[in-house]
């Protein structure tokens, strides 16, 4: 069974830093890209950052230079390592797994159940 756990949410000021694990079972997660989402009240689920398996790093424009993405293969965990926290950073934030296996047209998708960041005074 595959389990994709997120902690390390919480309530900090506008200016501070948090960090986000997902600690995952069920996968071998050194195949898999892996990725933090964010759902605030009435918007979409967006892209926050995502790691592929060989290390390459993307974001979205709203958080470069303030967040890093990295990967523990070993302990299974990914981290989202937050600072300089504006008040639109509040949100929902959600691990993702997600393998394509080209060769055998199979997609392996995975979501843990969220952690809140709330940035607030």
């Amino acid at each position: 069974q595959v389990r994709l756990v997120e902690s390390g949410g919480g309530l900090v000021q506008p200016g501070g830093s948090l960090r986000l694990s997902c600690a995952t079972s069920g996968i071998t997660l050194s195949i898999y890209t892996m990725g933090w989402y964010r759902q605030a009240p009435g918007k979409q689920r967006e892209l926050v950052a995502a790691i592929t398996s060989g290390g390459i790093t993307n974001y979205a424009d709203s958080v470069k230079g303030r967040f890093t993405i990295s990967r523990d293969n070993a302990k299974n965990t990914v981290y989202l390592q937050m600072n300089s926290l504006k008040h639109e950073d509040t949100a929902v934030y959600y691990c993702n797994a997600d393998r394509i296996v080209a060769t055998m047209n199979m997609k392996y998708n995975y979501w843990g159940q969220g952690t809140q960041v709330t940035v607030s005074s």
